[in-house]
């Protein structure tokens, strides 16, 4: 059945990851890049023996796939390519990423697993407030909800009037959209005079962007709903790399017989044991058209033993990006941990904009984050101080904070801007 989680055990489940990563490194080594860095490295995919032996191998950065646009990470024939997604490409050029007809069928396997681990069920109406086009989330969501024989609602982002006509006509079970987009959609309903409990809406299925469990909360009283989180990448496969089971809400668990997963110091690069937090690595298993080695997600999370799905390790929610780290006055500072402090707040709206300046010789850091109702000049500078003293004494950095009328800050149809850096 279409969704279903593969009956293994933990020693079943290693033993296909070897046979499956072997034949990945020799898909691999078709591409000039990985057979040049295999070759410099002094490896050879047919020496590896162990699941051990990958941390031999180098690893995929994101300027790697930019170097090699737009076809050069393929290990097929374009003409076999069936499909093609791209990042937005703000920093420089996209990184592209290639599917062959039977990647698209496993992505829509695994999509439909992690519908199904969250609570989705054949049938029921899925409302898919994902971006579609080049961004994978809302075709990796469509397709994978049509596998499990859902009716699946294709909105898209935007339109947010639009979007709440739709859920209160249409009455889905389950929403799949990012979090932040999530509460715009929540916004618009209040506008509206619309009870978020009366909509038939039970799931909501949020990825794309770094949430904490605090907003879960805040999310869960305010509509009535389940939260869970879904977890991907294009450079892996799209969404549906992981996925939290509904029941449990402890983490995500890891589809380890698609994408093997491993945790190193962001700093050295050497692997740590399950239990420590670190950055996210994948190699992917049994990705046709664009297998990837050991690429670096820059995500920050942990490895955990499986829970509703024993044999699937889990990863626990990813509490920043490498990237995203900001060092304030020698003190590192992720967007996800200002976040918790704003969600304990009444008063205090979850939109929110971290901003860096250096206005002399030393960093600066403003908050600036939405009151949840219109309030007075003197009210809502109450509401900063306790903010900046939260900040200061949970966090060790000393923080301007501007409370500002609901609505002010831009809202985010695909991944949320936590960071603006004006330095």
């Amino acid at each position: 059945m279409s969704g279903e989680v593969p009956r293994l055990d933990r020693g079943e489940l290693e033993a296909l990851q070897l046979e499956r990563l072997r034949e990945s490194l020799q898909r691999a080594v078709r591409v000039p890049h990985y057979a040049a860095a295999f070759r410099e490295a002094g490896l050879d995919p047919g020496d590896v023996t162990s699941l051990a032996d990958l941390a031999r191998f180098p690893f995929t950065t994101k300027a790697d796939l930019r170097d090699n646009y737009p076809y050069g990470m393929f290990a097929v024939p374009r003409e076999e390519v069936a499909r093609v997604h791209a990042s937005s490409g703000t920093t420089g050029k996209p990184t592209v990423v290639g599917y062959t007809r039977e990647d698209l069928d496993t992505w829509a396997e695994v999509m439909a697993r992690s519908i199904r681990v969250a609570g989705g069920r054949p049938g029921d109406v899925v409302h898919v407030a994902y971006g579609y086009g080049l961004f994978t989330g809302g075709l990796g969501a469509h397709y994978g909800a049509e596998r499990l024989g859902c009716t699946v609602v294709p909105v898209s982002g935007g339109m947010t009037e639009r979007q709440v006509q739709l859920i209160v006509d249409f009455r889905p079970r389950v929403i799949m959209v990012t979090p932040s987009y999530f509460l715009a959609i929540l916004d618009e309903m209040e506008a509206q005079g619309v009870d978020p409990r009366d909509t038939g809406l039970e799931i909501g299925i949020f990825g794309a962007e770094p949430w904490t469990d605090e907003m879960r909360r805040a999310v869960e009283d305010r509509s009535g709903i389940r939260a869970v989180d879904i977890y991907g990448l294009s450079e892996v496969m799209g969404p549906g790399v992981s996925q939290e089971a509904g029941e449990t809400q402890d983490g995500l668990h890891i589809w380890e017989d698609h994408f093997l997963p491993e945790i190193v110091d962001p700093v050295t690069l050497e692997p740590l044991p399950d239990g420590e937090e670190g950055e996210l690595v994948f190699t992917s298993l049994s990705k046709q058209a664009m297998p990837v080695v050991r690429y670096r997600t820059r995500d920050l999370t942990t490895l955990l033993p499986g829970t509703a799905y024993p044999a699937f390790r889990r990863m626990a929610k990813v509490t920043g990006r490498t990237d995203d780290l900001m060092i304030v006055r020698g003190v590192n500072v992720y967007p996800s941990q200002v976040e918790e402090q704003i969600l304990t707040i009444e008063g205090l709206s979850p939109h929110y904009l971290c901003v860096l300046t250096r206005p002399g010789n030393l960093d600066e850091l403003t908050v600036r984050v939405e009151s949840a109702d219109h309030l007075t000049a003197e009210a809502g500078d109450a509401l900063g101080a306790r903010l900046a003293d939260r900040v200061k004494n949970r966090i060790g950095v000393s923080a301007r904070v501007e409370v500002v009328p609901p609505g002010a800050l831009e809202r985010s149809l695909g991944k949320a801007k936590r960071i603006s850096d004006q330095r």
